[in-house]
Parts: structure tokens; sequence; C-alpha cells
């Protein structure tokens, strides 16, 4: 398993889900499992997304999809106020 981990500054969450909304197809298709959005509660202005992949592979793909796509497009990020911080994460086996 892999994560992809975005944060951004965002102009307001309304614009910002719509946008999100109109990738939906594009992440079932790049293989996403599972997604999380989360907003820090202390700021109106920021997301976090996580999603899963099964591997690294399709993560850093989709990750290269967003860079080079998506967020060099105005129209396809309206609700983005700032640059994206992507990484690939992947599980630590902690022992416990």
């Amino acid at each position: 398993m892999a994560t992809l981990h975005i944060e951004h500054p965002i102009s307001d969450l309304q614009t910002w889900l719509e946008a999100f909304g109109r990738f939906t197809g594009a992440r079932r298709e790049a293989g996403v499992l599972v997604e999380r959005v989360h907003q820090p509660v202390d700021d109106a202005t920021y997301i976090v997304v996580d999603l899963e992949f099964e591997t690294v592979e399709g993560a850093t793909k989709f990750k290269e999809f967003l860079e080079t796509v998506v967020w060099q497009s105005r129209d396809l990020s309206p609700g983005l106020a700032g640059a994206p911080q992507a990484r690939v994460l992947q599980k630590v086996a902690t022992g416990s």
C-alpha cells in the first residue's frame, strides 16, 4: 500500500470540492482505493488529502498527473490558492 499525501491552500472549500469531484473518474481509473479529505480546524483556507493506492508506482503516476496536468491549469484546479505539496508515502513496520 502507498499513500499520496497532498496539502495546499484553497480559495474556498465549495469551489475546491466541486473541482475535486470532477476528477472522481480519474482517481478511480488511477487505482485510488481510499480517499480522505481533511481540513485543519483552525484554517478554512487549507486542505489535506490522502489517496491510498495498492502500489507506490500507482501513487507516483497519479502524483505526476496532478503536477503536470491538473495543477498547471487554472481551469482544472480553480480552488487551488497556492503551491501544492505532494509526497508518496509508504507504511513503516513498527513491530507493534
